[in-house]
């Protein structure tokens, strides 16, 4: 990792922590300096991994920063940008308070604010980024900071369209940093009832498997359309960034003051996202494909069978909905908003179902429609009490998602959401969003990742950039 601004922290830290515990002198400028042994342990500045936050709204402040900010022993947070100035004041006080708490230091770390990503990333002492933005900027700022050698955490799902997310992966994986997807489902912590789940469907428990039902909530109409003023400290032109301009109003972005309370109104507009198919779909699809074994790959057809759009009001995501898609193992994905708000494996000897704890990542994430004793349930109890033999699959062991990232950083191995497969459970809710658009079966191809003879379809692959912002335009402005 980077040291200069690490040294720094060992400076300011000696005056309150040589009196501390053992020490050794050292010999600077010809005088004797005693320096706590903190500095040459597993623990000392040098040996932390400088983390820049991009991106300060709800799901930062009440997860990704949240969770990272823990880990004391492994990393620091030394930098926030956001389009919203407010959004940075709040987000360094935030860092400060929690930092203050764990160590009992006012100033444990110094924070800069950046009203742009791009003089983050050009830190040369910040080694990896959090990136917790709106959907529409994930892929963009990912490649930039790939590009910047920064080892990345970005929350799901990972682009806007499907010839986005090929261009990110693709990028990624040549220069190596470690990127992590948002995908937490697939940690221990805090819900292991997936990754038990997916073992006993790998290992044969409910014999061959043949369909998997995803429960998915839809979201519902309404929104003021009434044109605002911007805030004052939002930079609104770049946080639109490279979809089409139109004039703020409050139900299309976000509450300013209020970030860890609201469910943003972006996630409700197709101008920034694709609505719940790719916000929680990207959780359940990665948990399915994990489940399928199909990783690397995606489904070879996709049918809609029932959808409604909003008719009136500013939102206009889907809501209520069913899609089937097949795969080339034979498997069937049913997805709607009908079933419980989960994943259940059905094969030919059982079913087995997961889910969340009524628990939910922010506090204005849609609840689940599941009692608290149903969120691994199956045909057979003792599958539920079922140790993975030796001599079975066992699936890659995560304890907690951020931290996975961290140590694998740290000690180069692979971690457990990388690029490749991030984006095969983005593509998927990408080919299911198609769906919804076409009252015909569409056939897709996995390998070309296109549309097989359907041209309209295949429009559904990129979307026009507002210049100058969009991948598009990467390293021409």
């Amino acid at each position: 990792m980077n040291t200069s601004t690490n040294n720094n922290y060992s400076r300011r830290d000696f005056v309150k922590t040589a009196a501390k515990g053992a020490a050794v002198t050292t010999i600077a400028a010809g005088f004797p300096t005693i320096v706590p042994s903190s500095v040459f342990g597993k623990n000392a500045p040098s040996n932390m991994i400088n983390v820049g936050q991009i991106g300060c709204g709800r799901i930062a402040t009440v997860h990704d920063l949240k969770t990272t900010l823990r880990y004391t022993d492994a990393a620091r947070v030394i930098a926030i940008a956001d389009f919203d100035g407010l959004r940075q004041d709040m987000g360094k006080k935030f860092v400060l308070d929690t930092y203050e708490k764990a160590t009992g230091k006012s100033n444990f770390v110094d924070v800069k604010l950046y009203d742009s990503y791009r003089d983050l990333l050009a830190n040369k002492d910040i080694d990896a980024v959090q990136i917790s933005t709106p959907d529409h900027w994930h892929a963009q700022v990912a490649i930039e900071a790939a590009q910047a050698g920064k080892h990345i955490y970005c929350q799901k799902p990972t682009s806007l369209t499907i010839e986005e997310g090929r261009t990110m992966s693709n990028l990624i994986s040549k220069t190596g940093v470690v990127f992590q997807l948002g995908s937490q489902q697939r940690s221990m912590d805090p819900w292991p009832q997936f990754k038990k789940a997916c073992e006993l469907v790998r290992n044969g428990h409910i014999g061959q498997l043949k369909t998997v039902r995803i429960g998915l909530p839809g979201d519902p109409a309404g929104g003021v359309a009434t044109e605002m003023p911007v805030p004052d400290r939002f930079n609104y032109d770049a946080w639109l960034g490279s979809t089409p301009y139109v004039y703020y109003t409050f139900d299309r972005v976000a509450d300013q003051m209020h970030p860890a309370t609201t469910r943003p109104g972006w996630l409700r507009m197709e101008q920034f996202g694709a609505g719940m198919i790719t916000g929680w779909g990207v959780h359940h699809i990665d948990i399915a494909h994990w489940g399928m074994n199909t990783e690397h790959t995606g489904p070879i057809s996709a049918e809609c069978v029932h959808v409604e759009f909003p008719t009136k009001g500013l939102w206009n995501v889907h809501g209520t909905f069913e899609v089937h898609m097949k795969y080339a193992n034979g498997v069937e994905m049913v997805i709607n908003d009908t079933y419980q708000n989960g994943i259940k494996f059905e094969g030919t000897k059982g079913w087995v179902f997961c889910a969340r704890t009524p628990d939910q990542v922010t506090s204005s994430d849609p609840k689940s429609n599941i009692g608290a004793n149903a969120y691994f349930t199956a045909s057979d109890p003792k599958l539920l009490t079922h140790v993975t033999g030796a001599n079975e699959i066992h699936l890659y062991n995560s304890p907690e998602q951020h931290r996975n990232w961290l140590d694998c950083i740290k000690n180069k191995k692979p971690n457990i959401s990388p690029i490749e497969v991030a984006h095969r459970s983005c593509a998927a809710c990408l080919v299911a969003h198609a769906s919804m658009k076409f009252k015909t079966k569409l056939h897709f191809d996995p390998v070309a990742e296109r549309f097989i003879a359907n041209a309209e379809a295949n429009k559904l692959l990129s979307r026009p950039q507002r210049y100058p912002y969009g991948t598009s335009y990467i390293g021409k402005v």
